[in-house]
Parts: C-alpha cells; structure tokens; sequence
C-alpha cells in the first residue's frame, strides 16, 4: 500500500451492543469509518477505509480534502442573550476581544477535563 496522507482520527471504545471493539473515524473524510477488535486492529483497517474513501473520490472526479481541511478555526453557536452580556462585559474588563476570551475560557475547559481524565 502507498504511503496515505496523514488525516487526523476519533476513536471511541464500542459497547457491547454495538459489538464490541473499537471504532475509527476520519472527520475529514465524511462517512470514512472503520473498526476492530483492538485499537491497533482499528486503525490497521481504518487505513484500507482512508485508501478505499480517496479512490472512490477520485473515481467520481471530486476533490480530495487535505488533512485538516474540515477544521477552519470558526465555528458559530448561539447562547443566551445574558451570557452574551457577561461575556461581553468580561472581555471589555480584560481588555480582549470577545473571540479571545472564548477561545481562552474553552481551552481552558478542555485542558482541565483532559487532565481529568
């Protein structure tokens, strides 16, 4: 098999009503998943799905994403008017952008559940 670009991967543990295992999924490459027993299995066949995905795109004469392509930086969500106000406000107090004290306060949130875990 030739060398496949690297795309970035989500694993997850399958319970046992969806028969056990592991499942790979590549977000860049929409509806690209694959399992197995192990994650070493999981990922061994994830790379048969990724090469089987990119023939088909290209067999069908679309374009092949580029890894990280999914993931622009931007995302839109809506919150409450009066989040919105304290966020706002806070930004102001602090001086930044209400994009950066976002930005901050979630990689705040995931650092400490990441070391939670």
């Amino acid at each position: 098999m030739t060398e496949l670009p690297k795309y970035p991967f989500e694993m997850r543990p399958l319970s046992e009503e969806e028969g056990g295992g592991w499942l790979i999924a590549f977000p860049d490459l929409p509806g690209c998943l694959s399992d197995g027993a192990t994650p070493e299995e999981a990922i061994e066949n994830g790379k048969d799905a990724v090469a089987a995905w990119l023939d088909a795109v290209q067999a069908a004469g679309r374009k092949v994403p580029q890894p990280g392509d999914a993931f622009s930086g931007r995302f839109v969500t809506r919150v409450p008017r009066s989040l919105h106000a304290r966020l706002a406000a806070r930004a102001r107090l602090d001086g930044v952008s209400m994009n950066t004290l976002v930005a901050s306060y979630l990689a705040e949130g995931l650092g400490r559940s990441a070391s939670q875990s």
